[in-house]
């Protein structure tokens, strides 16, 4: 089965987003976009994610994934449901998935098809699995999730509703009493 490809980029002084075809015969036409640039290598890096970057290594056969600038729990978070993502959709070997040589990082080795690229075929998959953390992706995600908590629905919320401020609340005194560890006795 033929595969063509057909890369366009629009000069831009920034980040150039490229847009990938792919045509063959019984295959309808698949259009996506993503932030990506070739390396002078040839691998090929993806800077569409807010915390990490993904790099396909090209001669490698590999896709690795770094965190933009710190590592933290949201860098391997968006590792491991990248690498989950792709191991569920048989782009990436099962077994492979490892921690990468640079720290925070995590890689995997991309499995060989005789039909189609590979390499094309995980860019495409990548751009599929960036459509999914688009809602994490935005900026107004932790707003609403903020605006969740605080100003829930009336199915997530007590009967109580509002309860006004007081100096002392419940059944436990705040005053009055000495510590339960002064000098080993106890008020109760």
């Amino acid at each position: 089965m033929a595969v063509n490809v057909k890369i366009v980029s629009k000069a831009q002084p920034k980040a150039k987003p490229i847009t990938i075809k792919i045509k063959g015969p019984k295959i309808k036409v698949v259009e996506y976009q993503l932030d990506m640039r070739r390396a002078l290598n040839g691998d090929i890096m993806v800077f569409d994610h807010k915390d990490i970057d993904i790099i396909v290594l090209t001669e490698k056969k590999k896709i690795v994934a770094f965190a933009k600038e710190t590592v933290s729990e949201n860098t391997y978070g968006a590792e491991n449901r990248l690498f989950s993502y792709l191991r569920k959709n048989g782009i990436v070997q099962f077994d492979s998935i490892e921690g990468g040589t640079v720290y925070g990082s995590l890689q995997a080795v991309l499995l060989e098809s005789k039909e189609v690229d590979s390499i094309k075929m995980a860019l495409y998959e990548i751009s599929k699995w960036l459509e999914e953390e688009k809602p994490y992706l935005e900026d107004d995600y932790e707003d609403m999730v903020q605006d969740y908590t605080l100003y829930p629905d009336g199915d997530e919320s007590t009967e109580l509703g509002e309860v006004p401020h007081a100096v002392e609340k419940g059944s436990i005194l705040q005053r009055g009493l000495f510590s339960p560890y002064f000098h080993g006795k106890y008020t109760y």
